[in-house]
């Protein structure tokens, strides 16, 4: 191990871990092994993309978390945090850990892209630069400031009566048609219909929002071939965003992006931002909804216990089953941020341009934290879980994604007390930012 606390790079030809195959050519230093007290002992696969890794990020995770919390990872040159106290402290401390990732990351794309395709990862990361979430203060402030107001837990519990009618309809119309999947009848449109009805985006529209919307969740997938979907995504929100942006400057409406465009005419953001923006609320908005509703369902489905109490009381109850969910199986499994100065964590030398990941699967099974943190209890209370991160960048749409879940787990409760799964055996997309199945059969009884 060198001075700054980072592995040495290997080559071997292969190896063999957790009985899979891997070809360390193709990704060093996926191991390396090293003699301990006369045992052979087994280093962390940096392999963040590995099968396993994808369908059971606890184990994973929760072993760098108690072997190695802050973790050099070789493969994909970028530090691991993982612990619930480190990754507070990171987000407290923002002047060090900077949210400008896109715009100042010196290093390339990890994974590796194809080197084609080198123009549309600069285009792609100019377009995420203008994202507000991508700004430090002093510019985060006075960026948030103009969209604050819009997503207040006041502003945002009026609309829970639409997301309960919403929810009703979706689910009335999935009993009509008998094959019932979770994630497409109810997980997917409902957050899509709020986004729809929060932009002003008519009905009829709606599938062209999700599909642009699937297209950007390629970003955090590890294909060599990502950035051209990613591009298509963009370019399509920008072709069908900006004349919505061009009527609302001149003719405001009750919906978000008046509310960007009237931060365009203040001089707050410029027209790239405004654009970024309304990307930003169509990914952040919907795709972290529809993993709480899908990953809380299947945890509820896995822990019958904690079923049979949220039925006998689904109005008492879903506030605290909802924090639970997004604890037990959080939607979204990482963030990044890249160092601005040196920095001392835990004996490592975290060096300035540093890229850092810090992990919330598995900060919020801490067990520092978290009495018996791998069991779902929906009485648990307080529940500190960083789901939605922590400091001056926690998520702007929290309230939103909890009234949508907290509706959801109760009508579902109230409705279908013999609620199943059809499989326990969920495939997962291949993400290093999101948690999300694919599907979700279910059996109403």
């Amino acid at each position: 191990m060198t001075m700054d606390g980072r592995l040495p790079t290997g080559r071997s030809p292969s190896l063999t871990y957790n009985e899979g195959p891997i070809n360390l050519s193709a990704f060093l230093p996926c191991l390396i092994s090293r003699l301990n007290d006369g045992e052979m002992v087994t280093t962390i696969s940096d392999d963040m993309f590995a099968p396993d890794v994808i369908k059971d990020p606890f184990q994973y995770y929760g072993r760098i978390r108690d072997e190695d919390p802050v973790h050099w990872n070789e493969l994909y040159q970028l530090w691991v945090i993982t612990r619930h106290d480190d990754l507070v402290w990171l987000a407290r401390n923002h002047e060090r850990f900077s949210n400008s990732v896109w715009k100042n990351d010196p290093l390339p794309a990890y994974p590796a892209i194809y080197d084609s395709d080198q123009e549309l990862y600069d285009f792609m990361r100019d377009y995420r630069g203008n994202q507000l979430v991508q700004f430090d203060r002093p510019e985060h402030l006075a960026m948030r400031k103009v969209v604050h107001s819009y997503f207040t837990p006041k502003s945002m519990e009026e609309w829970r009566p639409l997301v309960k009618s919403a929810i009703k309809e979706l689910l009335d119309a999935a009993e009509e048609k008998g094959d019932v999947d979770l994630m497409r009848d109810l997980a997917v449109p409902l957050p899509v219909l709020v986004i729809a009805e929060m932009m002003g985006v008519p009905e009829s529209e709606r599938s062209l929002i999700r599909t642009l919307s699937e297209k950007l969740l390629f970003n955090g997938r590890s294909a060599p071939d990502r950035m051209r979907m990613v591009v298509e995504g963009i370019q399509g929100i920008n072709e069908y965003v900006d004349p919505i942006v061009e009527d609302r400057m001149v003719n405001p409406k009750d919906d978000f992006i008046t509310v960007l465009a009237e931060g365009e005419k203040s001089g707050v953001f410029t027209r790239e931002q405004v654009l970024g923006n309304t990307a930003l609320l169509l990914l952040a908005g919907h795709e972290t909804t529809i993993n709480l509703i899908c990953n809380g369902t299947l945890a509820f489905m896995n822990h019958r216990d904690q079923w049979d109490l949220l039925k006998a009381n689904p109005e008492g109850l879903m506030v605290r089953a909802t924090e639970e969910a997004l604890r037990y199986d959080s939607p979204v499994k990482s963030i990044q941020r890249i160092a601005t100065e040196d920095v001392e964590m835990r004996g490592k030398q975290i060096k300035k341009d540093d890229r850092i990941r810090w992990f919330m699967s598995s900060a919020n099974r801490d067990p520092n934290k978290f009495e018996n943190p791998d069991a779902m209890d929906i009485s648990r209370w307080p529940n500190a879980h960083v789901a939605f991160g922590a400091g001056v960048h926690h998520c702007l749409g929290a309230t939103i994604a909890r009234v949508e879940g907290q509706e959801v787990f109760k009508a579902l409760a109230e409705r279908y007390p013999n609620l199943e799964l059809k499989t326990h055996d969920m495939e997962y997309q291949e993400s290093i930012t999101f948690r999300s199945v694919k599907t979700m059969a279910v059996s109403l009884n």
